[in-house]
């Protein structure tokens, strides 16, 4: 059976009748009365996906939290390599194979059983995450430790499947990988067995790695041979989610109610993130080849941290501008950690990261609601382009992590235009947009996403200062 979502303002969760008829993943209105207790929350790893890092479940930490999840029950692991080999059985410097990606996976779920004492449990994964949950599953022994899998934007028949082109990649719906995974496993031709349940979060249409078109894989014209239906498994619960994009089918709130429903049963009692009275923050600090803003360069390497760094943070006003001197200063270790850092409610903030090799790098945020361990922060490189183009006098990147920017689904705006630049009128596929501001004066800058709003200031690129504003939900 399928499931048709939709992520309206009020988070209601419906269904639509398709051949077999229609029952529901939650309660009409997503809301439960009953709170989970110790007894019934099962550990959850969560799993990012390729070239991705652990802070994107930074917000679906918060929701399973806000519904009485502990703190300590909630893993988000990072991939210290996340990107894939190009071909996956030639080694690759900097990169994973499927193998190395499920044994990784496979060490912190252990890691996660030994910790909680709990004898199984749920991983929710996104993207090419999924490829190392069902290799785990089916290959690696994670059958017995396993309760519920859940995959979110996966893409288990290829994002493309061209019999002859690049069939080594793991994303090949032809190579071997995938081939392997989705053989069938019973006599029905189950893609998916027990006693593991499965379920599969999709898009209707806004999938960019879910597309009967080549364009987000640079073949526009060319057929993949990949329907909008691709991350669905035969033999798992599919769910449909309308409008969301790759990223949103695991980091929305409509994407939450889903897995929280299948996991318990019921909807959740809060579906909006609670906030919590103190808020202590912290994360690694990271480092980025160039600029997220520079989409083309492909240097985005690792998630390793980049020791020695300095970082301090200061409370902005609604302008961007600093209100006084820095909240927290701290040289990080080896371990890249940059807190603890007690925020304030309400207050939004300035990170500075310098390191050794890296621009300046000035990311501001909107106000955070909770505490937060994946608060990671990444050093970046200015382009090349950008630092010879002399009318460049500041160089600022709006950026989304957990999602997309969709011109004809949302209503955003940077620097008072709703134009975003490098974001194209159709389709949901980029994360980043980057200005560069002739002005030399610092200025206020902020840019807006569905309601959520940044301020910032310009810095000067002749003084090797890069700018993000960065959004949150």
């Amino acid at each position: 059976m399928t499931f048709f979502t939709s992520q309206l303002s009020r988070l209601f969760i419906t269904c639509a009748v398709l051949l077999s008829g229609c029952a529901m993943i939650s309660s009409p209105n997503g809301m439960n009365k009953s709170q989970p207790t110790m007894a019934d929350v099962p550990p959850i790893v969560f799993v990012h996906g390729n070239g991705d890092t652990a802070a994107l479940w930074q917000t679906t930490l918060w929701r399973f939290e806000s519904n009485g999840w502990p703190r300590n029950r909630l893993h988000a692991i990072e991939v210290p390599y996340p990107l894939a080999r190009d071909e996956d059985a030639k080694p690759q410097a900097g990169r994973t194979s499927t193998a190395e990606h499920a044994a990784y996976l496979s060490a912190e779920v252990d890691k996660v059983l030994v910790a909680t004492g709990a004898s199984q449990v749920v991983v929710f994964a996104n993207s090419r995450g999924g490829f190392a949950v069902r290799n785990y599953i089916q290959n690696g022994g994670g059958a017995a430790k396993v309760s519920h899998a859940i995959l979110s934007g996966v893409p288990n028949h290829g994002v493309w499947a061209i019999k002859g082109f690049r069939e080594g990649s793991e994303f090949s719906g032809t190579g071997a990988f995938l081939m392997g995974l989705n053989a069938a496993k019973n006599a029905a031709g189950d893609e998916v067995a027990g006693p593991v349940k499965w379920l599969t979060i999709r898009s209707d249409n806004n999938d960019k790695f879910a597309q009967p078109d080549g364009l987000w894989i640079g073949a526009k014209g060319t057929p993949t041979n990949v329907s909008f239906a691709g991350p669905e498994l035969k033999g798992a619960t599919n769910a449909v989610i309308a409008r969301l994009d790759h990223r949103e089918t695991a980091f929305s709130p409509a994407a939450f109610l889903t897995a929280y429903s299948f996991i318990k049963g019921v909807g959740p009692q809060h579906p909006a993130i609670v906030p919590e009275a103190t808020v202590v923050l912290n994360g690694k600090v990271t480092g980025l080849g160039v600029s997220s803003g520079d989409a083309k360069s492909g240097n985005f390497v690792n998630n390793l941290p980049v020791p020695y760094a300095q970082v301090q943070i200061f409370a902005t006003d609604s302008s961007g501008a600093r209100l006084g001197n820095a909240t927290h200063t701290k040289r990080v270790g080896e371990d890249g950690q940059w807190g603890p850092f007690t925020a304030q409610q309400g207050v939004a903030y300035e990170f500075v990261i310098t390191a050794a090799g890296y621009s300046t790098t000035h990311i501001y945020r909107s106000t955070f609601p909770r505490s937060s361990e994946v608060v990671h922060l990444r050093a970046e490189r200015m382009a090349e382009a950008d630092r010879a183009n002399s009318a460049a006098k500041a160089i600022v990147t709006f950026f989304r992590p957990r999602g997309y920017f969709d011109a004809q689904r949302d209503k955003m705006s940077f620097d008072g235009s709703t134009q975003l630049p490098g974001v194209p009128p159709v389709g949901a596929g980029i994360a980043s947009s980057k200005k560069l501001i002739p002005q030399t004066e610092l200025r206020s800058i902020d840019a807006e996403f569905n309601g959520e709003r940044i301020a910032g200031q310009t810095w000067p690129a002749a003084e090797n200062h890069v700018v993000v504003l960065e959004l949150t939900y």
